[in-house]
């Protein structure tokens, strides 16, 4: 068997185990990914949106909302991670998603280096699944090769590789906390 033909074995092989573990993301997210799969960041038609958000039980205006897409005058278009906003708290978030997180990890390692990412991913640790996330940014990857988006499989490619000096970054930030689970230790003034 040539080189290229095994190459190409695994990765169908890969996506279809890659496909299979989409039942771990949250609703949001699958619907990202179908997206994604098809349009890319590109813009498409609303009716699209709101028919396959439909099937993934989310709503196109919720993740508008939750700031993973712009749904403006008929056209939809995902939000790529250089299109997010520069600062971002996942324990403020009140519409997570991994995608989101997923996203806002590769736009903060590419923009500001692993030691900004792991301040991400520690406050993100709390609120979603990290093996989960690490998994959607290896089937992004995956997706983007298939689909030749050097680019952006680059991007993505570059989370995925550097995921455990990420989480080493993370627990040297220290561990997250909400504000929830703080406990107030001062002294009692008499």
């Amino acid at each position: 068997m040539r080189v290229r033909a095994a190459l190409v074995l695994i990765n169908q092989m890969l996506a279809e185990v890659l496909s299979e573990q989409e039942g771990d993301f949250d609703a949001d997210t699958r619907f990202c990914i179908k997206w994604f799969e098809t349009y890319g960041f590109d813009e498409a038609k609303f009716g699209s949106a709101e028919t396959l958000s439909k099937a993934m039980d989310t709503s196109v205006d919720g993740l508008d909302r939750s700031g993973v897409l712009k749904s403006r005058s008929g056209i939809v278009q995902l939000l790529s991670p250089h299109e997010l906003p520069p600062v971002y708290d996942p324990q403020a978030d009140d519409r997570i998603s991994i995608w989101e997180v997923v996203m806002h990890l590769a736009k903060r390692l590419d923009d500001k280096g692993i030691e900004a990412a792991g301040q991400l991913m520690a406050s993100a640790r709390l609120r979603i699944d990290l093996d989960t996330a690490k998994e959607l940014s290896y089937l992004l990857f995956s997706i983007c090769e298939r689909r030749n988006w050097t680019k952006t499989a680059l991007l993505f490619n570059a989370l995925g590789s550097s995921w455990r000096e990420i989480e080493n970054a993370a627990r040297s930030a220290g561990p997250a906390t909400s504000a929830q689970g703080m406990l107030d230790l001062t002294p009692e003034e008499d």
